[in-house]
């Protein structure tokens, strides 16, 4: 991604019907994804709707939410981008609630969260991201999200920087937990286990003397807070491909790691 303004790759520009990644470079891949109309008016359906009265349905327990928001966004960015690559293959967050399956091949993916912080969403509380992250022969290419309140672009591309709004993009490099604000989410599971290893884990944070710890309730955004060094570590048991996809490579770029508990790259 280029650390200085560009003139964006218009959707007329690119032919359409591509049958595989290498027919593209993934640079105009990732210029399709940010902009073209069907992406802003993500952002618009979002922006317009967080103000407004939502029907809200649950999924795995009463704190994992979803609106028709979430379904309409996912539709539309899949539908979209299936007109121009179809051949290319999805990961949608709803459409694995709905029953589809998650298998990430070696074929060009798009791994799509409609609406990252759909508790945020559903209270009206700004803190919310659409997030896509493409991915080929299984390695992650490049990720965009978007901060749909404050109008903020986060991209990075493997290899090339991560940035947002066209400012490059730095991890703190802090390694002190002493001297840390470390960035956590509590998730939707409510189960006795996971409240008390939530707990458990906060307390060791506290008992480390950490400068605090937080709870934006997006873990998307959360991760590019520790992509821009406004945090310096985020931890959390249970996340899915969506939800770390795109941040995945804008971390990297950003000079940081990112792991599995086991201390194995992810």
């Amino acid at each position: 991604w280029p650390s200085h303004p560009r003139p964006p790759l218009l959707c007329s520009e690119l032919p359409t019907g591509g049958d595989s990644a290498s027919v593209w470079e993934t640079r105009e891949l990732a210029s399709l994804t940010t902009s073209c109309t069907f992406y802003e008016l993500s952002f618009q359906i979002i922006r317009k709707a967080l103000s407004e009265e939502k029907r809200v349905s649950t999924k795995t327990s009463a704190a994992d939410l979803v609106t028709e928001t979430d379904h309409l966004v996912e539709g539309l960015i899949i539908s979209e981008l299936q007109k121009r690559f179809p051949s290319h293959r999805f990961i949608a967050e709803e459409a694995a609630a709905a029953g589809a399956k998650c298998v990430l091949t070696p074929s060009p993916t798009w791994i799509v969260d409609p609406i990252d912080g759909t508790c945020n969403f559903v209270h009206r509380f700004p803190t919310v991201a659409v997030s896509i992250g493409f991915a080929v022969n299984q390695e992650l290419e490049f990720g965009v999200i978007y901060h749909c309140t404050e109008e903020r672009l986060y991209t990075g591309r493997r290899g090339r920087g991560a940035f947002c709004n066209g400012q490059r993009l730095r991890v703190s490099g802090e390694t002190d937990i002493s001297k840390a604000l470390v960035l956590t989410e509590i998730g939707p599971k409510r189960d006795p286990a996971t409240l008390k290893l939530f707990l458990s884990n906060m307390e060791r944070l506290l008992h480390a003397k950490a400068h605090g710890v937080r709870v934006i309730g997006s873990s998307t955004l959360a991760l590019c807070h520790l992509a821009s060094g406004a945090a310096d570590a985020y931890y959390q048991f249970g996340l899915h491909c969506w939800d770390l996809a795109a941040a995945t490579v804008i971390i990297r770029e950003a000079g940081g790691i990112v792991m599995d508990t086991s201390g194995e790259p992810l």
